[in-house]
């Protein structure tokens, strides 16, 4: 026996009732539907008329608000009659971000917030509630577990075994010397081939990560930044050699945010400015010969990594994406040509409504500033798509298992949020990269949360929430601020030069750790329910002679190459920097030649020069 109660709004009309079309309707049918319809109109004229919204926007009748709000009076008496007699058990109520929660949200509270503007349907302006109108009934979202290790060969294989158990998409971690554009045979790479990450050199080690992988049918996503023109270079030139149409079949993701890093992660090469001139290369590069691709991932990750805020996390985020875009236009680029093709990428921690508010006032905010700000006219430019990793700050070493429970917690704030890919840490990732096992748990986590938690089958289940949308409105409020701060200092890039975000992040992580310490805070197996006497896990171990046998690898390249075009295609790349050409081109031919990461990367050092960042306090 099933009960299908009736929705607002369609009670007792033809519409409620009408079959689908295609259904053997006759045209009897239609007219009868006809009748019934015209009957329903006189009813619905007679009838007594509901009452009409505040004029703010509100669907509360002024009344009822005015009764909820002598409600809450009591309660709030009530409340502090019951505090008195049992004491609140913590001191503490604020969010992991120090968020004041409040006791109790009433609709009275959230009244001002407009439901069609500001909250909206899914699939509509502003997106509050979701970019696609069916959510995850129409399709899940990404399962794309970052993933990299050791040389091209030993990830290569991972790639397979985790495409195998399930996987949807391909994410790439690269090691440190590449992201620092060196080669593993420099020595700033001493020590750290292979360690955080796969060694890729050249050419010949993007052939073998991809090896019997068709990027015509996988999306991969590529987390690196200053160098990533020369590896998104280098993946288009493995998808030709594998016969791929790349203006129709190749698509991915860079995360290419090079702003992120001068704030918080500090894998930064060259200036800002000649930075943000590699970046729009790509962005108009991308937009005529590689348009499915996504060519920055704008992300707030590593700036939540960084100790910020949730708040700062969303505000500094799209505030770098906003630089962006100004930076596109100011190119020449038309906004609605490379709008699209940005994406974002956000940290999920572990307050689960203060998360969830996050995503959705990044959704609502980007909608409006682009629309508004920027003049960008379709749709498609105005939503913002992310994906999300759950929080690797969160985890601990303590106790690991329990990363488990953290990671599951965080990836259902990232689906009840509405991300449209996803990667979950892994319960070993605090100690070393993951153990194909332990790799394997975390994908199993986000195949539980699709297949078996029912919380994909509504678009939006917590849209309407009160505390959900109070938080949502506060998130928003509080992100709007800071954009007029950083506004009133000249932007990002001169934000960034005199100090600002990293400033704000350095006085949030002082005060968390500071809530830690004086146990404010409570972290399980940390500074709380501790054990003594853990047994070790086992982890994953990189094989010690793994920088010897990819120097050779490296030397090998090198030998066989064509040294002469070697040289011609540097050299270009060097006068294309100097002046005013597109450079992707120009890298996409120094790949092809096997030039590797780290000459190329040295030929737009001696152009562009190197940063060094100023001391803040």
């Amino acid at each position: 026996m099933s009960s299908k109660p009736m929705e607002p709004g369609t009670i007792g009309t033809a519409a409620a009732v009408a079959p689908p079309a295609g259904s053997g309707r006759t045209a009897a049918h239609a007219a009868a539907d006809a009748a019934v319809a015209a009957d329903a109109a006189v009813a619905a004229d007679a009838a007594p008329k509901a009452p009409e919204p505040a004029g703010d926007g509100s669907v509360y009748r002024p009344e009822a608000l005015e009764t909820m709000a002598e409600a809450r009076q009591r309660w709030e008496t009530a409340r502090a009659r019951a505090e008195e007699r049992a004491p609140f058990w913590k001191r503490d109520w604020t969010t992991v971000s120090g968020m004041e929660v409040p006791h109790l949200v009433t609709p009275e509270q959230v009244a001002g917030i407009d439901p069609r503007r500001e909250i909206g349907v899914p699939g509509e302006f502003p997106f509050t509630r979701g970019i696609h109108p069916t959510g995850y009934r129409g399709k899940l979202w990404t399962m794309r577990q970052f993933a990299g290790f050791g040389t091209a060969a030993d990830s290569n294989q991972r790639f397979k075994y985790l495409l195998a158990q399930g996987q949807t998409g391909l994410s790439v971690a690269f090691h440190l010397p590449t992201l620092y554009g060196y080669d593993s045979d420099h020595k700033m790479s001493t020590g750290e081939v292979g360690k955080c990450g796969v060694a890729v050199d050249s050419l010949a080690d993007m052939e073998t990560l991809f090896e019997g992988i068709p990027l015509g049918e996988v999306t991969t996503s590529m987390t690196i930044n200053s160098t990533a023109p020369v590896l998104f270079a280098m993946y288009l030139a493995v998808a030709e050699k594998q016969g791929v149409d790349i203006a129709r079949q190749v698509s991915g993701t860079l995360q290419n945010d090079i702003l992120k890093e001068y704030i918080a992660q500090k894998e930064y090469i060259y200036p800002p400015r000649p930075s943000m001139r590699l970046i729009t290369d790509q962005f108009a590069f991308a937009a005529r010969h590689v348009p499915r691709w996504n060519t920055i991932s704008i992300s707030g990750y590593h700036i939540r990594e960084a100790g910020s805020t949730a708040l700062q996390e969303l505000a500094f985020t799209l505030r770098d994406g906003m630089e962006y875009v100004q930076y596109g236009v100011d190119a020449g680029l038309p906004i609605d040509e490379f709008a699209p093709r940005l994406s974002f990428f956000f940290n999920s921690h572990n307050d689960f409504f203060e998360e969830i508010a996050k995503f959705r006032a990044a959704r609502r905010i980007w909608a409006t500033v682009m629309r508004e700000r920027y003049g960008a006219t379709t749709e498609r430019s105005w939503m913002l798509r992310f994906h999300t990793q759950t929080a690797g700050c969160s985890l601990t070493a303590q106790q690991p298992i329990n990363n488990v429970v953290r990671t599951t917690v965080q990836a259902l704030a990232a689906v009840l949020g509405g991300t449209q890919s996803l990667h979950t840490n892994a319960l070993d990732e605090t100690l070393a990269l993951p153990t194909e096992a332990n790799a394997r748990t975390a994908l199993r986590t986000q195949q539980i949360l699709a297949h078996e938690s029912g919380v994909v089958n509504s678009v939006d289940p917590l849209g309407g929430s009160y505390l959900v949308e109070e938080m949502t409105q506060h998130m928003v409020e509080g992100t709007l601020d800071y954009f007029r701060r950083i506004d009133e200092l000249g932007g990002m890039v001169e934000a960034i030069e005199a100090g600002f975000p990293q400033r704000e992040i350095m006085d949030a992580a002082f005060a968390y750790q500071r809530a830690f310490e004086e146990r404010e805070k409570l972290i399980v197996g940390l500074n709380a329910f501790q054990v003594d006497g853990e047994a070790p896990i086992d982890i994953l171990y990189i094989a010690d002679d793994l920088a010897e046998r990819q120097i050779a690898s490296l030397e090998s390249v090198k030998r066989r190459r064509d040294s002469g075009a070697v040289a011609r295609t540097l050299d270009a790349l060097r006068r294309g920097a100097a002046g005013s050409d597109n450079t992707m081109p120009l890298i996409l031919d120094c790949v092809r030649a096997y030039c590797t990461v780290g000459e190329i990367s040295d030929a737009l050092r001696e152009v562009f020069g190197t940063y060094e960042e100023p001391a803040v306090f």
